[in-house]
């Protein structure tokens, strides 16, 4: 009969494996602290919308769409903290035993850190998107501040730039593990 093959690595080893491996969890609270930020940008969106409906009678076209692409900006930003959270916890501490419940996520535990990336840089980029539309739209409203728009523009090509390199990498790595 054999024993089983970790009797032979040494006890130090085995000890320090066993703490490198509980080590993930340390990582626990920073998605407890994303939670948080969550909550608070729940907090922000209410008093936004709020804010904004306060004026809804005297708005003008531009004026509602600049109020939905504000809330679509911070929708966006909720839906980033939660895949992270969600992909994070799952890819690099514990799976989430939540059962077989029918409003489970369908990427829920599908996500790998590759695709984690990908909708990370997608999101940034609708972010970025709506942010220099908004300030393509005030345009009219304020006096217009060329060096900062024109920064916005860099800003958001670099995202979409960023955005195309990783997922090209992604693609040249998958098709070489192919191979």
């Amino acid at each position: 009969m054999q024993g089983d093959p970790r009797d032979k690595i040494p006890a130090t080893e085995r000890w320090l494996e066993a703490t490198l491996f509980a080590s993930r969890w340390l990582m626990a609270p920073f998605y407890l602290g994303l939670v948080l930020a969550l909550a608070a940008l729940l907090v922000v969106f209410a008093g936004e919308l709020a804010t904004e409906l306060s004026h809804v009678l005297n708005m003008t076209p531009e004026g509602a769409i600049l109020m939905g692409l504000s809330l679509i900006d911070l929708s966006l930003a909720g839906n980033l903290l939660l895949i992270v959270i969600f992909s994070g916890y799952e890819n690099f501490v514990s799976k989430l035993d939540v059962g077989d419940r029918n409003d489970r996520p369908v990427w829920m535990g599908t996500v790998d850190f590759t695709a984690l990336k990908l909708k990370l840089i997608s999101s940034i980029v609708a972010i970025s998107a709506i942010s220099l539309l908004r300030s393509f739209l005030k345009i009219g409203d304020e006096p217009l501040d060329e060096a900062a728009l024109k920064w916005r523009v860099i800003v958001h090509l670099t995202f979409v730039t960023s955005g195309v390199l990783l997922a090209l990498m992604d693609l040249v790595s998958s098709r070489s593990r192919r191979h």
